[in-house]
């Protein structure tokens, strides 16, 4: 893109399409070289469909903002209501449910302006503590969750169609 220029917004339900295809493309990007193709495929036809991301951005007790370059969404995070497996969780519990932007666009400090903007907006909605999943080989996460103030708490598995993964439940 020929400029830097990056703003962030709050989603709204016409983003939809664009959360889908984004959603897809970054974990893909991220995560995709871990898993046979179909299961690959049926994770993201179920997480990243555009009715998904409708429901999520319908739901007022969720908050999806953007990373918005040259009208090219290019990271996005989606918080709210804890939805972990977490035995005794507080009734108030928040999460970091997603946090992503695209490999190009990294160590521009994007994840955490959408960090920063995600954990006040969970905060100021009495969503406390925060918790955050993460795959237990993403090391680079588990370091940049842990300068926020979250640590290991739990571990649970995460399936991506018939693969299950071991992921790690940070708390704040």
């Amino acid at each position: 893109m020929a400029s830097d220029k990056v703003s962030i917004r709050r989603a709204v339900v016409g983003d939809a399409a664009a959360l889908a295809e984004i959603g897809a493309a970054t974990f893909t990007e991220t995560f995709g070289h871990l898993y046979p193709a179909d299961d690959l495929q049926s994770f993201l036809a179920v997480s990243h469909s555009v009715d998904t991301w409708a429901r999520t951005l319908v739901d007022g007790q969720r908050a999806v903002w953007l990373a918005v370059a040259e009208e090219t969404l290019i990271g996005f995070i989606g918080v709210g209501p804890c939805k972990l497996p977490i035995a005794h969780r507080e009734s108030n519990a928040g999460e970091v449910q997603q946090l992503y932007v695209l490999q190009r666009f990294h160590n521009r400090r994007l994840g955490s302006e959408l960090m920063s903007i995600g954990l006040e907006w969970l905060e100021a909605h009495g969503r406390t503590p925060i918790y955050v999943g993460v795959w237990s080989q993403n090391l680079g996460a588990q370091r940049f969750y842990g300068r926020y103030g979250f640590a290991k708490v739990g571990e649970y598995g995460f399936p991506v169609g018939k693969t299950v993964d071991r992921e790690f439940i940070l708390k704040r």
